[in-house]
């Protein structure tokens, strides 16, 4: 991550100061970058995964098992 730093020169007020620092986020691309990765998940690690996969193996089977005991309706293929 790139960090912009500004310095005030001494006849330089607040408001030309703010805009010379927003000019240089833009010219280093970190909004963009920022913007991008706000609502990026982590990736799972791989026993989280494994588990996952194991789980919907157990429900694919319960379902499975209450299909052949006739609790619950086989679903119809379109």
């Amino acid at each position: 991550m790139i960090n912009v730093e500004v310095e005030k020169n001494n006849n330089e007020n607040n408001i030309s100061l703010l805009r010379r620092f927003t000019r240089r986020v833009q010219g280093a691309g970190i909004l963009p970058k920022i913007r991008s990765i706000r609502y990026q998940e982590r990736k799972l690690s791989k026993y989280k995964i494994k588990m996952k996969a194991l789980e919907s193996i157990k429900r694919r089977k319960e379902r499975e098992e209450l299909i052949k005991m006739g609790k619950m309706p086989a679903k119809e293929s379109r």
